[in-house]
């Protein structure tokens, strides 16, 4: 023991997190898994020692005590107040010697590129659009929610999906599918028990998101109403996408989109199709790609941009993570 590797690589989001330790030749020392990081929830203390003990076990398992640098990718950390309050808890951990937190949306823009520029837009529970260029010039939202502007992520999408069934099942609103596909998910035979049962909490509140993927196949069938709650994700998601390389004076010249989080990587066609055709006409320069790899390798790569590593120690990273 005594070592100490180059960066100390984080990304927590709220349902799971994953930690590497990266040498300074680029070889990934360890790696380890943990639960969710949610200070929110459960206060700042309490989620970083949940944090400390998937640490800890990555490196025992690298046979290190410590590292140059600390990049943590968290979720929750949407504004810069916050970043800084964690970067301050991390660092009294002595982790490492510098400590740079970003939110986690930024693991998965830098996972998707060879260098730091480009546009990331992830859609799992919620929505969030980050950008950045190599000189340090970022695009972001505080992605709060409705109070912030927010619209879509896989609750969202779910709760679009009751509001409209409920309401054409009671005449509000216009006919759909859904009405019939939303409660036969949980094996029951209208909107009126369904509701009953989400507002009775006999359906766990948490389960409404088992709803976003009927949504999509009812699209696919071609119900009208969940078509057009699908085509104002895609709207949505190039919405936030333009906003980002608008600000980051990315526009005109040819930069990635990356799509990342559970609903965009699920690559359903008419979501992905909508969002093609509308960036080819708002920013025709923009190449769209899903991000596959693994977020806590972009994690390791701000790390090692922070601590200007050469480019051969970043391929060998990157060739752990991707083989």
């Amino acid at each position: 023991m005594g070592m100490t590797a180059r960066v100390l690589a984080v990304d927590a989001g709220n349902s799971k997190t994953d930690v590497a330790v990266v040498a300074p030749d680029g070889t990934v020392l360890a790696t380890a898994r943990g639960g969710g990081f949610r200070p929110p929830t459960v206060g700042v203390e309490p989620a970083i020692e949940g944090l400390a003990q998937t640490v800890k076990r990555a490196f025992a398992a690298a046979g290190v005590t410590s590292a140059d640098h600390v990049s943590a990718c968290l979720a929750n950390a949407d504004f810069p107040v916050e970043e800084e309050q964690l970067a301050t808890a991390l660092h009294a951990r002595a982790w490492g010697t510098t400590v740079e937190v970003r939110n986690d949306t930024f693991a998965i823009l830098r996972a998707g590129v060879t260098e730091p520029r480009g546009v990331a837009v992830v859609c799992g529970a919620g929505i969030n659009c980050v950008g950045m260029r190599p000189d340090g010039r970022t695009a972001r939202f505080p992605a709060l929610g409705r109070i912030s502007g927010d619209w879509g992520g896989g609750w969202g999408l779910a709760e679009e999906a009751l509001w409209h069934a409920a309401r054409a099942e009671d005449g509000r609103g216009a006919p759909t599918t859904l009405t019939h596909t939303l409660p036969a998910h949980f094996g029951l035979p209208t909107m009126y028990a369904l509701i009953e049962a989400l507002h009775l909490e006999h359906i766990a509140p948490t389960r409404r998101h088992e709803l976003t993927p009927v949504l999509f196949t009812t699209a696919a069938s071609g119900d009208s109403i969940a078509r057009g709650v699908v085509d104002r994700l895609a709207d949505e998601v190039v919405t936030m996408a333009t906003v980002a390389l608008t600000r980051l004076d990315l526009l005109e010249e040819e930069a990635p989109v990356l799509l990342g989080g559970g609903v965009l990587a699920a690559r359903h066609p008419q979501l992905t199709d909508g969002i093609r055709d509308l960036l080819a006409a708002r920013a025709p320069k923009a190449v769209p790609d899903v991000v596959t790899a693994s977020p806590v390798l972009g994690a390791a790569l701000l790390g090692l941009d922070a601590v200007g590593a050469p480019a051969e120690v970043q391929t060998r990273l990157r060739q752990h993570f991707e083989p």
